[in-house]
């Protein structure tokens, strides 16, 4: 499919919906509490019927914050809400109230959209006072609601009938029109919104079917768990659309194994911290094992790798790669549903020994790069050429070049329109077209490969001036299995330290720490090297604002938290 012939998002999706068994289920809801399903009749149906309703509240580009779990009306709100030539500004479930109140007072919405009783607590105080706000849409009934003129039920307009005069057909919809206001999560500081346009959204997905082309059937399957308030499965879910998938929606995180089961998913996208767990249990399961089990694990894993690496094989690995293939690739992709072609892997780094191992194992592990002001993905590794190294070559569409320092720079139609209401910072992030994103990379001349090796602002540069990625060795700690979290500190210091979260189930954890340092230390340079460390009972979450709704430690503050510790370790 060329989606260069698409004027917005909401075009692609009632083109490909007309392609479709009207009676096939396109959404599910692996909910057990409220398990639903939509077809594509209903699914069509319904956005009409909501998009006629947001039409009496919204006016061209008004702002519509939606506030909800992964779940069918989460799509169908979305593309409603662009119908009714609204931008949607999603907002993930796990912001505490002071978020939502930065959020809302930054975008000023016309419009809410939520799902539950929860999301309408953190924001009923917020909103009860401001005057721009017309109307509250919920997924579900909202108990103890003291204005009631204020609130509409999803329930109660999609049960209206559909009159032919109520088909919207929205052809002022352009690629360069807003489609979106994704906020980034906010490493540092206040999150930012991108705008991001339909064009931007479009192309990425063009670049995305291109790359699953080899993966595709006609009951290609997707499980969608990361949340749809991140760019990166918002763009996914277009994607889904563009090539006709069944969309299951994960229950939560917890039922996520159980999720995967069931769907049965042909492609699953995830960010790094999900593999590297993934990667600690099945390590430690496979060290378990003895005798000939042992052997059948250590050949699927070097002949894996040796595949991987496109090395030659003698004909007895030949035969032994054939028979781990049956007794022990196979029986890993049946943990996984046993459709499983491949993970895509976004958001950040992910290690290279993760990456090597996940596709020795018979899970393919594509690793992309972008950033939410990409739209967010600017390259991928293709399915039959992995270098797990590399984020792979450009998306069709994007232009990278590195500036002088090294930074990536990207040019293309899916480059932001700008952040919401910062001129100011929108012009330091685009000069010329060209996106300054950060990063630090390297292309490969031969394949056009790009390879990450830094981020700009995270570089850590001691007291004798050496440049140091704390990312990297956090990376490499985390992969210990007895360490689930750490943060790296020593920005303008002699030596380097840590903040260290042990895996609970490990006893005598100082000494078992002391060792894993030693192993770890013996890797790096002499600057590199950590010197002293702390151990953290509270692990680095969601919840407790240590951790981004993608996962990302928050760096700036886990050292507010821990910042008399931390300098602790510099007196003498």
């Amino acid at each position: 499919m060329n989606l260069d012939q698409f004027n917005s998002l909401v075009d692609l999706f009632f083109y490909q919906a007309k392609k479709q068994n009207p009676k096939g289920i396109f959404l599910e809801w692996l909910n057990q509490s409220g398990r639903r399903s939509f077809t594509w009749e209903d699914t069509v149906l319904n956005i009409y019927k909501l998009s006629k309703t947001l039409k009496q509240y919204l006016n061209a580009g008004d702002r519509c914050l939606l506030v909800s779990e992964n779940r069918p009306e989460w799509l169908i709100s979305d593309l409603a809400i662009m119908l009714a030539n609204g931008i949607t500004v999603p907002a993930y479930t796990t912001y505490a109230e002071n978020d939502y109140k930065y959020l809302i007072d930054d975008c000023k919405p016309s419009v809410i959209i939520l799902s539950n009783n929860k999301m309408h607590k953190k924001i009923e105080q917020i909103i009860k006072n401001n005057n721009f706000v017309k109307k509250i849409i919920t997924f579900d009934e909202i108990d103890n609601i003291k204005y009631q003129n204020k609130y509409l039920n999803l329930n109660s307009i999609i049960k209206n009938k559909l009159l032919e005069t109520d088909i919207i057909n929205n052809l002022n919809l352009k690629r360069t029109s807003p489609a979106c206001i994704i906020y980034t999560s906010g490493t540092g500081g206040d999150p930012k919104g991108v705008v991001l346009s339909h064009g931007g959204i479009l192309s990425n997905c063009q670049g995305a079917c291109e790359l699953l082309k080899p993966l595709l059937n006609k009951k290609t399957i997707f499980l969608t768990w990361l949340p749809l308030s991140h760019s990166y499965e918002h763009t996914v879910q277009f994607v889904q659309i563009a090539i006709g998938a069944k969309i299951f929606y994960a229950e939560k995180i917890e039922k996520l194994l159980d999720n995967i089961s069931e769907a049965k998913p042909t492609i699953m996208t995830a960010v790094p911290r999900f593999y590297q767990n993934l990667y600690n249990k099945i390590n430690i399961n496979m060290k378990k094992q003895t005798g000939l089990k042992a052997k059948l694990i250590h050949f699927t894993i070097l002949l894996g790798k040796k595949k991987l690496l496109g090395l030659k094989m003698s004909f007895n690995e030949k035969l032994i790669n054939f028979v781990v293939n049956i007794l022990v690739r196979k029986k890993i992709k049946k943990q996984f549903g046993g459709n499983l072609k491949a993970f895509v892997s976004g958001g950040g780094a992910l290690d290279k020994e993760i990456g090597e191992f996940l596709n020795a194992i018979g899970l393919p592990t594509l690793q992309g790069y972008g950033l939410t002001e990409a739209s967010p993905v600017v390259s991928c590794n293709p399915f039959d050429k992995i270098i797990v190294e590399t984020v792979g070559p450009p998306f069709k569409g994007n232009k990278i070049r590195i500036a002088h320092d090294g930074e990536i720079l990207v040019k293309g139609e899916n480059v932001m329109l700008g952040y919401w209401n910062k001129q100011e910072d929108t012009n330091k992030a685009i000069k010329d077209g060209w996106l300054y994103t950060g990063d630090i990379g390297e292309i490969n001349p031969e394949n056009g490969y790009l390879k990450i090796t830094d981020r700009k602002k995270d570089i850590i540069v001691t007291a004798g001036g050496d440049n140091i990625s704390p990312a990297k060795i956090e990376n490499i700690i985390s992969n210990f299995s007895e360490i689930d979290q750490c943060m790296v500190y020593g920005d303008r210091k002699n030596y380097l330290v840590a903040i260290i979260v042990p895996n609970k189930e490990i006893k005598e954890q100082k000494e078992v720490i002391d060792e894993v340092l030693n192993k770890v230390n013996k890797g790096l340079t002499q600057v590199e090297k950590i010197k002293k460390y702390y151990l953290v009972k509270e692990s680095f979450s969601i919840e407790n604002g240590l951790l981004t709704p993608t996962m990302k430690i928050k760096r700036n503050k886990i050292t507010e938290k821990y910042k008399n510790i931390l300098e602790s370790f510099y007196k003498n």
